[in-house]
């Protein structure tokens, strides 16, 4: 496991933890204790491993901009001088599918290498749709690339995401 999905899986239940209430806690607590008396072993499952995300060259055209889709982006962070990154959730057109994705502008006069994580996230559910990485690469000079998830059907509820860039966390999107 590397050092983004560590930092995703904290943000995660940092938020759980939040979420949880009293009641739930100490039924956790009551099961564990159940748990060890009858000295039976507790297995956890980890999280699932990361898919592969994809990464899109745009040049010098925003992709939220010439897209038809519906997106939500958190602010701009600086991943380094001239270089910026945004995590996003984009909703499809007919409003049925969703996606997670990392923006990266790159307005330095070289190309800059980095890494990215998106995890996408069903809302009120908390129901984690999915975690990608896309290995290191290179953004061109002057330009955009993004780091796509799949695109997932989630018709009805509504997601946010979150994510990382070059160990940089870029926040969480508002939901939609």
């Amino acid at each position: 496991m590397d050092a983004v999905q560590v930092r995703l899986q904290y943000h995660e239940h940092e938020q759980v933890g939040e979420q949880m209430g009293f009641a739930q806690r100490v039924l956790a607590g009551l099961v564990t204790m159940v748990t060890v008396a009858l000295g039976l072993s507790l297995a956890v499952a980890g999280p699932a491993a990361a898919d592969t995300g994809t990464w899109k060259p745009y040049g010098n055209t925003n992709p939220i901009t010439s897209s038809p889709s519906t997106w939500s982006c958190s602010s701009t962070k600086t991943l380094a001088p001239n270089v910026g990154a945004q995590v996003c959730v984009i909703r499809s057109p007919s409003g049925v599918s969703v996606q997670g994705a990392i923006i990266v502008r790159n307005n330095r006069s070289s190309l800059f290498e980095t890494d990215a994580s998106v995890r996408l996230t069903g809302y009120p559910s908390g129901d984690a749709l999915g975690v990608w990485d896309c290995p290191r690469s290179g953004v061109a000079k002057n330009s955009w690339s993004v780091c796509y998830g799949d695109t997932l059907v989630h018709q009805g509820d509504r997601a946010f995401a979150k994510g990382y860039a070059n160990d940089v966390y870029l926040g969480s999107t508002r939901n939609i």
